[in-house]
C-alpha cells in the first residue's frame, strides 16, 4: 500500500467515526426532545437544558451499554428521572437514615419464629392487600411509605378492608425533625402506636413536603396496630417466614446506579449495605429459570420498574440480603 492511499484510508476513517459519533449524539438528542415530551419537562433556558441533556446522554448511554451487554438477568431504561445526576436523584428518592442502636424504645419478639407453613411463593398484592404504587416525588420520606406500605397490608390482613393510608401524617405528626431529609420506619410505626391509628389518605393527603400537623385530620384515625416486631437481623429464611404471613418494610442500599435505572427482571446488581432507602417486601417466588427473587413495593411512580415494582434475587450468598434487605425489617403488628 503507497503511503498517499495509507493516508486516505486514514481521513476516511476519521470521518466514518465522525460520522457515527455525530448521529450518535442526533439520536441522543431526538431520545432527549421525545423524553421531555413524555415526561412534561421544561427547562427555564438553554444553558439548562444544555445541562440536563448531558447528564441524560450520559445515563442514556450506560444503560445502552449494560444492556447491549446482554449477559444479565434483568433491564436497565431511561424514566422520568433520566435528567438527574446521580446525587440529586439519591437525595430527594431515598431519606432512609440508619438509627444505629437507638432504633427502638421497645424490645420486640418474633411471632413467626416458629412458622413453617411457608408457600413456594406468594403475591400480597393477589390477596388485596397492597394498594397501588404511591410516588415520594422530591421529598426523601422513602420511611414513612415503607411503615404505611405494612400497615394497609396488616389492616387489610385483620380487617379485610383495603385502605390507602396517610404517608403526610407521618411526616408532619410523627415528630421527625428531618422531614424530607430522612428517618426510619421505627419512628412511623411508634407514631402510629401514641396516635391510636392512622388516617386515610383522602383525608390527609400527600403534599411531598413536610407541614405543620393537622391535629383535627390526625384524630380521625381508620387503622391502627398495637405494636410493632423486627425479623431476625441477617436472616433471609427469618424474612421468609414474616412475608408469608403480611408485608414487611425492609431497608436497603437503593443508591446504586442500576437499581436506580431498573425496568424489569430480576435484579441481582452491585449494591452494598449501606442503608439509605425504605421499601416493602409484598411477596416472593421462583422464575422460570430457578433464580428465587422478593418481590418489592417502591414509591417511584408505576413508571420505574415493573409498574413500580422490583423483583430482587433472593437466598443469596450474603446473609444480609441482597442490598441488605435482611439486616433490619420489620412489620406493625395488629
Amino acid at each position: 500500500m503507497t503511503n498517499s492511499n495509507f493516508v486516505l484510508l486514514f481521513i476516511v476513517g476519521i470521518l466514518a467515526t465522525q460520522a457515527m459519533s455525530r448521529t450518535v449524539y442526533e439520536s441522543a438528542i431526538a431520545e432527549h426532545e421525545q423524553w421531555m415530551v413524555t415526561h412534561g419537562r421544561n427547562y427555564k433556558n438553554k444553558a439548562e437544558k444544555d445541562k440536563r441533556f448531558k447528564i441524560f446522554k450520559e445515563n442514556l448511554e450506560y444503560i445502552q451499554n449494560f444492556n447491549n451487554a446482554g449477559n444479565r438477568t434483568y433491564k436497565l431504561s431511561i424514566n422520568k428521572y433520566s435528567d438527574l445526576t446521580h446525587d440529586e436523584f439519591i437525595a430527594a428518592r431515598t431519606g432512609y437514615i440508619n438509627p444505629g442502636n437507638t432504633m427502638t424504645s421497645m424490645e420486640t419478639s418474633f411471632r413467626y419464629a416458629e412458622f413453617t407453613d411457608v408457600p413456594t411463593s406468594l403475591d400480597w398484592k393477589s390477596k388485596g392487600a397492597v394498594t397501588s404504587v404511591k410516588d415520594q416525588g422530591q421529598c426523601g420520606c422513602c420511611w414513612a411509605f415503607a411503615a404505611v406500605a405494612a400497615m394497609e397490608g396488616l389492616n387489610q390482613i385483620t380487617n379485610g378492608n383495603l385502605v390507602s393510608l396517610s404517608e403526610q401524617q407521618v411526616l408532619d405528626c410523627s415528630g421527625n425533625s428531618n422531614g424530607c431529609n430522612g428517618g426510619n420506619k421505627i419512628q412511623a410505626f411508634e407514631y402510629v402506636i401514641q396516635n391510636n391509628g392512622l388516617t386515610k389518605e383522602d383525608n390527609y393527603p400527600y403534599q411531598a413536603m413536610q407541614g405543620t400537623c393537622d391535629l383535627q385530620k390526625q384524630a380521625s384515625q381508620v387503622a391502627h396496630i398495637s405494636n410493632y416486631e423486627s425479623v431476625p437481623t441477617n436472616s433471609e429464611q427469618e424474612l421468609l417466614k414474616a412475608v408469608s404471613n403480611q408485608p414487611v418494610a425492609v431497608s436497603i442500599e437503593g443508591s446504586g446506579t442500576d437499581f436506580r435505572h431498573y425496568s424489569s427482571g430480576i435484579f441481582n446488581g452491585y449494591c452494598g449495605t449501606s442503608l439509605d432507602h425504605a421499601v416493602t417486601i409484598v411477596g416472593f417466588g421462583t422464575s422460570d429459570d430457578g433464580t428465587d427473587y422478593w418481590l418489592v413495593k417502591n414509591q417511584w411512580g408505576e413508571e420505574w420498574g415493573e409498574n413500580g415494582y422490583i423483583r430482587m434475587q433472593r437466598n443469596v450468598d450474603d446473609s444480609q440480603g441482597l442490598c441488605g434487605l435482611a439486616i433490619r425489617p420489620a412489620y406493625p403488628t395488629a
